[in-house]
């Protein structure tokens, strides 16, 4: 098990070093002029010259790569162009709302997609009337269940906010809701929380899908294999069956789908962040895009491709200690 975590992690460290080397590609081979976007587009010539010798842009392409590299090993992300704050410190500013909305998410989406599964496979009556809608709800795309949820629960029912954090969104760690409830603020929480559903909501629908679709498969292979009726036949309970041999055997395949959606809820948190006016990293990206603003984009991708490797990482340590055989 300690070789198969020490190679599992050898293989992340190569991944988000090809990740680093892609990101440098794309960022020196686009056609934009990051100098021209940091000066501003009344800058003089000799002073264009001067910011890109300052840069080191000047220097052949292995040079900055290095430096790139080293910079990158020092936790130095560079400076945005947009905001002139140094990525690093726009990142520790932003991501932790980002953290908090997609834990959020996550978490709704396993248990979404375990009801689904569940309900499917043990055949509850009334389980149609929960999975049919969430379906239905699965086939939208994200920004048109935002805004259907805008309509019904903000402008039509007034349930719920329709966006941002709240009024007073600062806290020590920028998890708004875990830092209210350590302060015993119960109802800041609560309006953290309010401000939470809807996005967090959005953003899981689908993959709790994709989530539950493999685990009521799993579920319904193993339900029929020959080992639980043996078990049943022994005598022992449905929920002794189904804890010491349904549900461990089954977790496998769910548990590599939940990694891949994690990564992919990063990956798209874009979009609902800018709908929601959720001031996270997505929000970020968004508002660098447009002003090419490569040393923040450059930033974002880099920590939403390691969060990506580090999760899949995780799942398949996790999936290796439920079922030793894949360690081998």
């Amino acid at each position: 098990m300690t070789r198969f975590i020490l190679r599992r992690l050898g293989a992340a460290v190569i991944l988000i070093f090809v990740l680093s080397a892609a990101i440098f590609v794309l960022q020196a081979i686009s056609p934009g002029d990051p100098v021209k976007a940091y000066l501003g587009a009344n800058a003089s010539p000799a002073a264009i010259a001067a910011q890109r010798a300052a840069l080191g842009l000047d220097d052949p392409i292995y040079v900055q790569y290095l430096r790139f590299l080293g910079n990158l090993v020092q936790g130095d992300l560079g400076v945005s162009l947009r905001t002139h704050r140094a990525v690093l410190t726009d990142l520790a500013a932003f991501l932790p709302a980002t953290v908090e909305l997609v834990t959020v998410s996550f978490l709704t989406a396993l248990l979404l997609g375990t009801l689904f599964a569940v309900s499917g496979a043990l055949r509850w009556p009334g389980g149609a009337v929960f999975r049919g809608p969430l379906l239905v709800l699965a086939t939208a795309p994200p920004f048109l269940l935002a805004l259907g949820g805008i309509v019904l629960f903000y402008a039509q029912w007034h349930w719920l906010p329709a966006g941002g954090r709240g009024e007073d969104s600062t806290s020590p760690t920028g998890l708004l809701v875990l830092d209210s409830v350590l302060g015993g603020s119960l109802p800041r929480a609560g309006d953290a929380l309010e401000h939470l559903i809807l996005p967090a909501v959005v953003l899981a629908i689908a993959p709790s899908i994709a989530i539950g679709r493999i685990l009521r498969a799993s579920l319904d292979a193993t339900l029929r294999s020959d080992y639980v009726r043996t078990a049943q036949s022994k005598g022992l309970t449905s929920l002794t069956v189904l804890r010491k041999h349904v549900v461990r055997n089954s977790l496998g395949p769910a548990m590599s789908m939940a990694g891949l959606q994690l990564g992919f809820m990063f990956a798209g948190v874009v979009v609902v962040e800018q709908i929601f006016s959720w001031p996270g990293i997505g929000n970020y990206l968004a508002n660098s895009i447009p002003v090419s603003d490569f040393p923040a984009i450059a930033g974002v991708t880099l920590v939403l491709g390691t969060i990506y490797i580090v999760a899949n990482a995780v799942v398949d340590v996790l999936q290796a200690a439920a079922d030793p055989r894949l360690s081998a």
